[in-house]
């Protein structure tokens, strides 16, 4: 038909080591055009962001951006843009929108330009998913910007992890994990549960509070289910809310995943609640544990527990925080991992408000 412009496909990645530290953006035309460029002190968000930004700027026409960002693509296929306007650039949390200074203009030329978004699963053998995450690494890698007319033949690659190094991961043909640990993350729609220990929810005992998280946490693991059919619940495995999500991703029949700061933190617990935890973590899909060795005192496993948190923020796509604010400690997860994944891809929600 004359007139009619054809849609351009382009696949957009961004990667970042550290998560903040130094990283890269890039995006791809399936055979085609391409462009890549680093920033020496970023988040992965923010790689995502200007991958896109970078790409609706250079290329003409009615694009189709595909991303393994849902805070990407959710932006404009859920309207998440409309109330940050709507409000003066403030989230749901009625806190001031992040990366505003990337986002107004995105915005701004989807408000102007024919313009799509579709998510793609990472890291799941998609050939031009590859090369954008491959193309962001080097960028970061290298801390150099990189362009071409033509699809690259050679992408270069990390060396490997060793002492000292920044670097997340070797770099190898088709999937990039960017876990700095070593333990990749499961493949799929990664929710991560958080929150209140026993004593603010009631206590170890069963009751009112507990039984109303776990029911709460059950329907939302089900509606996030049919909204990702590739779901995979996250959960830490400590007793309160992180047990309760166990359960609750169980009886949704969703996949468990438990990430474990160091093997067996459970043998301090009752006997009862070892029994208990014993039967969870026999039905998981699959045990991460991040550190060999068992802490040698409090110190060294609350540092753990940091590290675990940390990579949750690297690893989660988004998650449910139960708090009741007023535990700092569960405060100061909301914030990093806010940070990380962006606060609008966090559930928080209060028990003394969901009903008995």
């Amino acid at each position: 038909m004359v007139g009619v412009t054809e849609r351009i496909k382009v696949y957009t990645d961004g990667a970042c080591s550290g998560n903040p530290g130094p990283g890269g953006w890039a995006w791809i035309v399936p055979d085609g055009r391409f462009g890549s460029g680093p920033a020496p002190d970023t988040t992965n968000q923010r790689m995502e962001l200007q991958a896109v930004l970078d790409a609706v700027q250079t290329l003409d026409g009615p694009l189709e951006i595909v991303s393994d960002s849902t805070y990407v693509v959710k932006c404009f296929n859920d309207g998440w843009w409309k109330g940050w306007m709507k409000r003066g650039w403030t989230n749901s949390q009625k806190k001031p929108v992040a990366n505003r200074d990337i986002w107004e203009p995105l915005i701004a030329l989807y408000q102007a330009r024919d313009l799509t978004f579709t998510w793609v699963k990472g890291h799941a053998g998609n050939e031009w998913n590859d090369y954008a995450d491959r193309l962001a690494v080097e960028a970061g890698f290298l801390q150099a910007e990189r362009s071409g007319d033509e699809t690259p033949t050679a992408i270069q690659a990390p060396p490997p992890r060793g002492r000292g190094s920044r670097l997340t991961s070797p770099v190898v043909e088709g999937a990039v994990p960017r876990d700095p640990t070593g333990r990749d993350a499961p493949v799929g729609h990664k929710l991560v549960i958080l929150g209140l220990r026993p004593r603010e929810l009631g206590g170890y005992e069963p009751n009112e509070t507990r039984d109303a998280v776990r029911r709460f946490l059950t329907k939302a693991i089900r509606a996030k289910a049919e909204m990702f059919p590739d779901l995979i619940v996250m959960s830490g495995m400590r007793l309160g809310t992180e047990i309760l999500g166990a359960e609750a991703a169980l009886a949704a029949d969703v996949p468990l995943v438990a990430v474990l700061p160091y093997p067996d933190p459970h043998l301090v617990w009752p006997q009862a609640s070892q029994a208990f935890y014993r039967s969870l973590i026999g039905r998981a899909q699959e045990v991460i544990v991040l550190q060999k060795k068992e802490p040698d005192s409090t110190k060294s496993a609350r540092g753990a527990l940091g590290r675990r948190d940390a990579w949750f923020g690297r690893n989660s796509d988004e998650g449910i925080i139960v708090w009741d604010h007023k535990d700092a400690d569960v405060d100061k997860t909301i914030k990093s991992l806010g940070t990380a994944i962006g606060m609008d891809e966090l559930w928080v929600v209060d028990p003394d408000h969901l009903p008995r």
